[in-house]
């Protein structure tokens, strides 16, 4: 029996000292939170405030006006009056192409068209002589024979004439385009700004005809290209105000305004690769020191302004399919209060009726 005793009484000593144990390891530091958020919920002010909407965009900056300056001919280098990154003025040399077998053809080209003009006042001369009257025969006119081979004659000349003509005007434009190549065999510059060879790390001393040689571009004109979703694309519009930031040079602000929204999604991109169809916007930038074409560049497109708006934070904002509401502080207590709403932003839903300014609405 008394082993019974001592055995009870061990038990109870051992659960009290885990029990002394356990609420020394986890001390009470205060209320639960979850009940401190049920029983002090977000709360918010309805306020007037100047609204704006914006889109936030990313893309790279590209010159907004390239020329592209392609081989007139084909031909050896004589001479390259331009370096990679120059500053060229429109009509300054940039090359001077060899021009000795161009000068070739024109020659012959030339020597053709002078024997096709012998030709064709030979065939008149010939053409005068047969239609000389010849002698009467014994009938004491021509025969029906010879009037006959007299008409053919007569109508082929015309015809061969005519060929003589159409050849003579080819061969004619021919030549002067070959003449307008032989002008380009010194190469000037179709538009001022800088010239940037298409590979810098290998200038080239021949050329094939139409090859594209490099650029010149315009640095004082450069834009953001950039992508947007289908849900945006119907928000903006040319001539919206854009701030632009340089993402290596974040202290270096840019302004600029869209300049065209595409009307047809971009396909065979990396834009299109996404879930949603995806629309090129192009913006144009003010011009900067420290802006190249190649940087990548976030923008924020100002889609809408509205001031003096009766506003509530938006996620204070709830739905109920096609109902807005938000759960309004009155003496009463808190009760659901019906709204309509107006322009919305991330942050912010202005409230056109249902609330006034100072009402307080509260997050639960």
């Amino acid at each position: 029996m008394k082993k019974k005793v001592w055995a009870v009484a061990a038990a109870v000593v051992v659960i009290g000292i885990s029990a002394f144990l356990y609420i020394k390891s986890h001390p009470q530091t205060g209320p639960n939170p979850a009940d401190m958020a049920m029983n002090n919920p977000l709360s918010f002010k309805v306020t007037r405030e100047e609204l704006v909407g914006s889109i936030e965009v990313k893309g790279k900056s590209s010159y907004e006006k390239e020329t592209w300056v392609h081989a007139p001919f084909s031909g050896d280098i004589v001479k390259w009056n331009v370096t990679d990154g120059a500053q060229v003025k429109k009509g300054d040399s940039l090359f001077v192409l060899d021009s000795a077998a161009i000068d070739a053809e024109i020659v012959q080209m030339q020597a053709n068209l002078k024997k096709q003009d012998l030709e064709a006042q030979l065939a008149k001369f010939q053409e005068r002589s047969s239609d000389a009257p010849a002698g009467s025969g014994e009938s004491g006119g021509m025969s029906e024979a010879d009037a006959k081979k007299r008409y053919v004659d007569a109508e082929s000349a015309k015809i061969q004439a005519q060929l003589n003509t159409m050849n003579r005007e080819t061969a004619q434009s021919q030549l002067s385009e070959k003449q307008k190549m032989l002008a380009k065999a010194n190469f000037k510059a179709p538009e001022s700004g800088i010239f940037l060879f298409e590979d810098s790390s290998k200038i080239p001393q021949a050329l094939q005809a139409n090859n594209r040689i490099g650029k010149i571009v315009d640095l004082s004109k450069l834009e953001l290209l950039c992508y947007v979703g289908e849900f945006d694309v119907f928000q903006i519009k040319p001539d919206m105000p854009v701030v632009v930031k340089i993402d290596a040079l974040p202290d270096v602000p840019l302004k600029g305004k869209v300049k065209q929204v595409s009307k047809f999604a971009k396909s065979g991109t990396e834009a299109a690769a996404s879930a949603t169809a995806q629309f090129e916007v192009t913006v144009s930038l003010e011009p900067n020191d420290r802006l190249i074409a190649g940087l990548s560049l976030t923008g924020t497109i100002e889609t809408a302004r509205k001031a003096d708006a009766l506003v509530v934070p938006t996620l204070a904002v709830q739905r109920d399919k096609d109902k807005h509401f938000v759960m309004l502080e009155t003496p009463g207590g808190v009760e659901r209060k019906e709204i309509a709403i107006g322009m919305e932003t991330a942050d912010k839903t202005e409230v056109v009726s249902g609330l006034n300014e100072g009402d307080t609405v509260v997050l639960q």
